[in-house]
């Protein structure tokens, strides 16, 4: 059974996400890129039982969107951001991380 590997330590600039996983390894994601693949409902859309995507409608991002105001983790799987433009809705799972990061 594959270990799963979780977040020991995130730290945040005001450009970028550096996370030090469980495995001791390191990653980093400018905020930017974690702002646009935000995967809320809303920004990222959902599927009903039949596959049909629905998402809320384009929105332009500002300066702000792209700070970010704290975090927190969300059980032992993610971590929710709270962004400079009151956005909170996405949850950033570990595993969505790693892809992010190409680790």
């Amino acid at each position: 059974m594959k270990k799963t590997i979780t977040v020991n330590e995130l730290l945040l600039t005001d450009k970028e996400a550096a996370i030090q996983w469980s495995d001791s390894s390191e990653s980093f994601i400018s905020l930017e890129h974690l702002r646009k693949c935000c995967p809320c409902a809303f920004c990222s859309g959902e599927k009903d039982v039949l596959g049909n995507v629905y998402k809320g409608p384009e929105k332009k991002l500002s300066g702000t969107a792209f700070l970010v105001r704290n975090w927190e983790r969300v059980g032992h799987y993610a971590i929710r951001i709270f962004w400079g433009d009151g956005h909170a809705d996405g949850l950033y799972t570990y595993e969505m991380l790693q892809k992010m990061s190409n680790r």
